[in-house]
């Protein structure tokens, strides 16, 4: 394996690299000088590996030392549960249907406080919440009471064997054994084989279900689900929006001046009310997720819908017509995740902050979203080459754009440089102010802009995990993740960034946040290109007017063309926020790895290992 140039060496570190495994011996095994010996892991990273002679071989003894973590048992504790599959929708219904009458309620939060308050009470009517303490896992779904007969048979019969010692007892409870195993297997195969079947057609489903059975649960230590881990959480992502901010102070940059927009040819001035049946269908169509904020369940609302529809119109009206929104749909259940599987959980960076919502906000943001849509697109206001949050734009019509424009000009003998800008925690550091501004700057007046004031003041969020949370913290900044109105919000506030990358006549595609930068140029030209540094320099300044910190050390750089190109090219870097970008040999966009002559086979051999990850776990399955 030393001989890095051999055509074997090289297929074989491919065909490791293909199963995902990584090889870990950078030192010689045997008494010639060579690697002959491996460590080749997957998910595990050994430590001091050495090796030491042994006098009955020619290759040395390799040992090294992996950390292993066990899983201890679950200690008693005491949940809080209610039967929601035991409440009759007819019930619910009909208590719905008297609740007392709204009609002399005028103000949306008195529509809002009588819509939880009575809900909450039916909910205490019908599903009473119960207290239990319990300190087993819940049984297997496909456990049958006839596996558990056989079960208690096999503990008989071994009780028998050890009670006598005879041989026919033995072999009764060797047969009784493989037999319960059978069970075991023909009882999960009919349980699994009944969802597939029930929902075939439905992907997320059915890879949720796959994912339930050959994946462990992606969990926390149980050290961490406490009230006082998630007080600390809320600090940390408080904390480091405020000092990004403090980072990020406009008196510290030059002015920037703001691009001017086309004057829109119609202007957003009122909403439009929606009927009970658009409420309705938005209902309807709804995901059944709820959050903790809600007085009913989600499913059960969807369930209630012609009952319940009328109530949610009116305080749906109510805040389009005032244009407020109540202090209780402002308030988020934030939901930590790791961002990568695996990730240290003591270690604060790696968890992002997910905002869930109430049900009535998210169908109050759905309403508004739909008629800024409209705005934004009869006035043609969308920036042409931003793929997020848009229908029909995806990744994959961004990506067919960056690379269809790269082999173009790697076609005709120039060179690209393509450059992934990276932002830090973007969604969370908007500048509500300026958020207002943008919004006024694009025709959005009177109360519509009055009803986005007030969804952007007075919000609160908490920490939640499982039943603990932290007390509530206020958020002066930045867009709800996992509302409806923030990606669509995101977009509009990075509107003015295309038109400075067409004013430097800088190639750009944006998706959400992720934006990338490319340029093409004669091999001989002097690198990098004066109108890119500018570019460069003008962004940075207009994302830190703008409060949103450009993170180079995330940012990458890629040149790209012919192999007969790139060997005329001198090494040289890029000066990014004081820190110099030079070429990788590969980059990651949207998901799909890029080279240095878009061969695609560091893509092909990751698509690889994940096919084989699926195959093994077809086999499991």
């Amino acid at each position: 394996m030393d001989r890095v140039n051999n055509t074997l060496t090289k297929d074989f570190t491919s065909c490791l690299d293909s199963f995902g495994f990584q090889q870990f011996v950078n030192f010689p095994t045997h008494n010639k000088g060579h690697i002959l010996d491996l460590i080749c892991c997957s998910g595990l990273t050994p430590s001091d590996c050495k090796t030491d002679h042994l006098p009955y071989t020619d290759h040395l003894l390799l040992s090294f030392n992996v950390n292993l973590s066990f899983t201890k048992s679950n200690p008693p504790r005491t949940i809080h549960f209610r039967k929601i599959k035991d409440i009759n929708p007819d019930n619910l219904t009909y208590l719905i249907h008297n609740l007392p009458s709204a009609d002399r309620l005028s103000t949306t939060d008195e529509l809002l406080t009588h819509y939880h308050t009575n809900l909450h009470n039916i909910l205490n009517t019908l599903a009473p919440l119960k207290t239990r303490s319990v300190s087993f896992i819940h049984t297997a779904p496909w456990f049958t009471p006839a596996l558990r007969q056989l079960k208690t048979k096999g503990r008989q019969l071994e009780r028998l064997y050890r009670k006598t010692g005879l041989t026919i007892h033995k072999n009764m409870y060797i047969t009784h054994i493989l037999h319960y195993k059978d069970s075991i297997s023909k009882a999960k195969s009919i349980y699994y084989s009944g969802l597939i079947s029930s929902n075939e057609g439905n992907s997320k489903v059915l890879f949720s279900l796959i994912s339930t059975i050959t994946k462990p649960p992606d969990s926390l230590p149980s050290h961490l689900y406490s009230s006082d881990f998630c007080n600390t959480l809320a600090s940390f992502f408080t904390s480091k929006i405020q000092h990004i901010h403090q980072q990020l102070t406009p008196s510290s940059t030059p002015n920037v001046p703001a691009p001017s927009f086309p004057a829109p040819t119609h202007l957003f001035s009122a909403f439009t009310l929606p009927c009970v049946i658009q409420i309705s269908t938005l209902i309807q169509k709804s995901k059944i997720s709820s959050c903790q904020l809600d007085p009913l369940p989600t499913a059960l609302v969807k369930a209630s819908t012609p009952a319940i529809s009328p109530l949610i119109t009116n305080i749906i009206q109510a805040s389009l017509t005032t244009g407020t929104v109540p202090f209780p749909l402002k308030t988020a259940a934030v939901t930590p995740i790791l961002k990568k599987p695996g990730s240290d959980p003591s270690d604060l960076n790696n968890f992002r902050p997910i905002s869930n919502l109430p049900f009535i906000s998210k169908l109050l943001e759905k309403t508004v979203a739909a008629q800024l849509h409209t705005h934004l697109s009869s006035n043609n206001l969308y920036e042409q080459f931003q793929s997020g949050f848009r229908s029909p734009h995806s990744t994959e019509t961004a990506l067919l754009k960056i690379t269809n424009d790269l082999l173009l000009s790697a076609d005709s003998g120039s060179l690209s440089i393509l450059l992934l800008l990276d932002l830090s925690a973007a969604f969370d550091t908007i500048s509500h102010s300026i958020l207002l501004d943008r919004l006024s700057s694009i025709g959005i007046t009177n109360t519509p802009l009055s009803w986005f004031r007030s969804y952007l003041s007075d919000r609160t969020q908490f920490i939640q995990l499982k039943s603990f949370t932290s007390r509530p913290f206020p958020v002066t900044s930045g867009v709800p993740q996992g509302s409806v109105l923030g990606p669509l919000l995101f977009l509009i506030y990075l509107l003015p960034l295309g038109y400075i990358f067409r004013k430097h006549h800088i190639h750009f595609h944006c998706y959400a946040d992720d934006t990338q930068l490319y340029i093409s140029s004669k091999p001989n030209s002097t690198l990098p290109p004066s109108s890119l540094t500018n570019c460069l320099h003008e962004i940075k300044s207009w994302f830190t007017s703008n409060f949103l910190k450009l993170n180079s050390n995330k940012t990458e750089l890629l040149l790209i063309g012919t192999k007969s190109t790139l060997n005329k090219i001198s090494n040289f870097s890029i000066p990014i926020d004081g820190s110099s970008i030079s070429p990788s040999p590969q980059v990651k966009s949207l998901g799909v790895i890029l080279d240095s002559t878009l061969s695609f086979t560091a893509h092909i051999n990751s698509i690889t290992r994940i096919a084989y990850f699926h195959l093994r776990n077809i086999r499991r399955l």
